[in-house]
């Protein structure tokens, strides 16, 4: 390992010491600093949406932090240490790309991403034989991801098997459909019937979004970028004059919405 990183090591297991470590750090556990771990991954993918090296950077940082503090509870309880942390992952790299490191030969990145998915299908089957289990085309689809990412990852599980679309033009078609079907609902007032129903089109968006190759996360982070840049657009206008959202209705923030459309990406 290299100098900085025992240093990490070093820095972790001192805060982590119950002889004169650090009171907070002390009291944690995995369950305890797993939302953390989620929080910094998205730091780290708002700082490369917005470009930002210098804050990647530090992000970056920030995540290793969370592997390190992962690893150093594990070591204390017996389970594996940093070094295991890192092993199984070059072992795991190494696997799946034998067309880098042994004899076989893939040719483009679509290849590679079906040598890869067929990769961790056998690493799911032998899972599941080693656990007694059948083996499930939606196996390890981790529950806690977002919803918009699961909901893409459980539609091109299926889609490997073959449940998928013929054609964009039949997600569409679908999508209209929920959208009718919310309608009913919508009309009718039952709440549960209502989420259920606006989750079959939060759903079939993915589905889209994945017939087009397009991350849905992505996708509604630039929606809420863009959304968040008009609207302190409209506040700057209103300010210019005098006054506040909450001073102003719905009409006229409408229309200086419609107007800073056509000015703000």
């Amino acid at each position: 390992m290299s100098r900085q990183t025992d240093r990490l090591l070093d820095i972790m297991a001192r805060l982590r010491d119950p002889d004169g470590g650090c009171p907070w750090d002390l009291e944690q556990t995995f369950a305890t600093i797993a939302p953390h771990t989620i929080e910094e991954a998205y730091e780290v993918a708002d700082a490369i949406e917005r470009g930002d090296m210098p804050h990647l950077k530090n992000e970056l940082g920030d995540l290793m932090l969370q592997v390190v503090f992962h690893a150093r509870m594990a070591e204390e309880h017996g389970h594996f240490t940093y070094e295991d942390v890192v092993g199984a992952i070059c072992e795991k790299m190494l696997r799946r790309h034998p067309h880098v490191f042994a004899s076989a030969t893939i040719a483009t990145a679509d290849a590679q991403t079906r040598a890869w998915e067929d990769q961790k299908a056998e690493e799911r089957r032998r899972d599941a034989a080693r656990d007694g289990r059948v083996p499930r085309a939606l196996d390890g689809v981790t529950p806690g991801l977002p919803a918009l990412t699961r909901a893409l990852k459980l539609q091109r599980r299926a889609a490997r098997v073959g449940f998928d679309w013929d054609d964009e033009r039949d997600v569409l078609n679908k999508i209209v459909e929920e959208i009718d079907e919310f309608r009913d609902e919508l009309n009718g007032g039952d709440r549960a019937r209502m989420t259920d129903e606006l989750g079959d089109i939060l759903f079939a968006l993915v589905n889209l979004a994945r017939r087009l190759d397009i991350d849905p996360e992505s996708a509604l982070r630039h929606g809420n970028t863009k959304f968040e840049t008009r609207f302190r657009a409209i506040e700057d206008r209103l300010r210019a004059d005098g006054r506040r959202p909450e001073d102003s209705s719905l009409e006229e923030m409408d229309a200086l919405w419609r107007e800073v459309k056509h000015k703000v990406a």
